[in-house]
């Protein structure tokens, strides 16, 4: 592992990175908007439910696996079938598209469109990095979008926006472990309430995020 190619996964994983992240909420504008979620405290939480059983444990282990080497066609099947909602489905389509395209123009490489963390684990197969540590970063990154949403949503003051994320970093790394050594068996959600939110959203108006 080099220093350089850790720096190629931080700055895919930044969010300067143009991979649309933040036009996105994951349902968590519809939780906002509706009362569900109104300090930071309770967008940690949600946060936290999302990572440990929703989407975002099950975009570990597709990360896991397709780092792993699993066939990334049937992998990106499996990612589209397990999106709950139109805009789920959408939000991994699309962010997975942009991130392919831009790293394709910075390293050369020919990346198809595939969602999103199926993408990232095509790009960083060759950087030679523990597959925790590309996961841990994917989580992180995962995380930061959503309590950024919160930030400008509720609002959340920087400091206490900070806070919520740092909070998250013991759940985030206990998650990146378990998944590094997951299969396609080990997916499960069971964040009804996030799920709900999103297909609520379709229909939101006036809204900032696209889900």
């Amino acid at each position: 592992m080099s220093t350089a190619e850790a720096l190629s996964l931080i700055q895919w994983l930044s969010p300067a990175f143009p991979t649309g992240g933040f036009a996105y909420s994951h349902g968590l504008e519809q939780a906002m908007a509706g009362g569900a979620v109104t300090d930071a405290a309770q967008a940690a939480a949600w946060v936290g439910d999302i990572l440990a059983h929703g989407s975002g444990w099950n975009d570990a282990v597709l990360l896991a696996c397709g780092l792993r080497g699993d066939d990334l066609g049937a992998l990106s099947e499996h990612a589209l079938a397990l999106s709950g909602s139109s805009e789920r489905w959408i939000e991994t389509r699309d962010q997975g598209r942009a991130f392919a395209a831009t790293v394709s123009a910075i390293t050369g490489r020919d990346l198809p469109p595939r969602p999103l963390p199926v993408a990232l684990a095509e790009a960083a197969r060759p950087l030679n990095l523990p597959p925790a540590q590309v996961i841990g970063h994917y989580l992180h990154g995962f995380a930061a979008n959503l309590i950024g949403a919160a930030t400008r949503f509720l609002p959340l003051g920087q400091a206490q926006a900070q806070a919520a994320l740092a909070g998250l970093h013991p759940l985030i790394a206990e998650l990146a472990a378990r998944a590094a050594d997951s299969g396609l068996d080990d997916p499960h959600s069971s964040t009804f309430a996030a799920e709900l939110a999103a297909m609520q959203h379709e229909t939101l108006q006036p809204r900032i995020f696209l889900t």
